[in-house]
C-alpha cells in the first residue's frame, strides 16, 4: 500500500496541534481553558499550580507529538500518547478511589488520542538516527 509520508506526518501531528491550543491558551486566556476542563479558576498558589502543571502537561505532550510527527520519530509520538493514557488512568482512579465525578468526556478523548497516536506511530516513516 502506497501512502504519502507528508500526509501521515500531518495526521500524526493533529492531536499535538489541538493540545498546543490549550498550552497557549493557558498563557493567554487561562480562565477559559481551566473552566473548559471542568475546574474552578483558583487564585494564589492554587492558580500557579493550575497554570504551571496543566500548562506543562499540554506543552510537553503537544511538543512531543509534533516533534515526533515531523521528525519521523514514533517513540516521541508514543511519549505524548503515554502522557494522555496516564491522565485517563488517573481520572479513573480519582473516580474509583476518591469519589470524583466520572469524567467520561475527557477520558474518552484521551483514549481516542492515545489510540490515534499508537496507530500513527506504526505508519510514520522511520528516521535512521535520533
Amino acid at each position: 500500500m502506497a501512502y504519502k509520508p507528508w500526509a501521515i506526518r500531518i495526521l500524526a501531528a493533529l492531536p499535538g496541534i489541538v493540545l498546543l491550543n490549550n498550552a497557549v491558551g493557558l498563557i493567554l486566556t487561562p480562565q477559559r481553558v481551566i473552566e473548559s476542563l471542568g475546574m474552578r479558576y483558583l487564585d494564589g498558589m492554587g492558580l500557579s499550580t493550575q497554570i504551571g502543571d496543566m500548562g506543562s502537561f499540554f506543552a510537553c505532550s503537544s511538543l512531543f507529538i509534533i516533534y515526533g510527527a515531523f521528525r519521523d520519530k514514533p517513540h516521541w509520538l508514543m511519549a505524548g500518547a503515554y502522557l494522555l493514557i496516564a491522565a485517563a488512568a488517573y481520572r479513573l482512579m480519582a473516580t474509583v478511589l476518591h469519589g470524583a465525578d466520572f469524567a467520561q468526556q475527557f477520558i474518552g478523548v484521551e483514549i481516542v488520542i492515545f489510540t490515534w497516536l499508537v496507530v500513527a506511530s506504526r505508519f510514520l516513516p522511520q528516521a535512521s538516527e535520533d
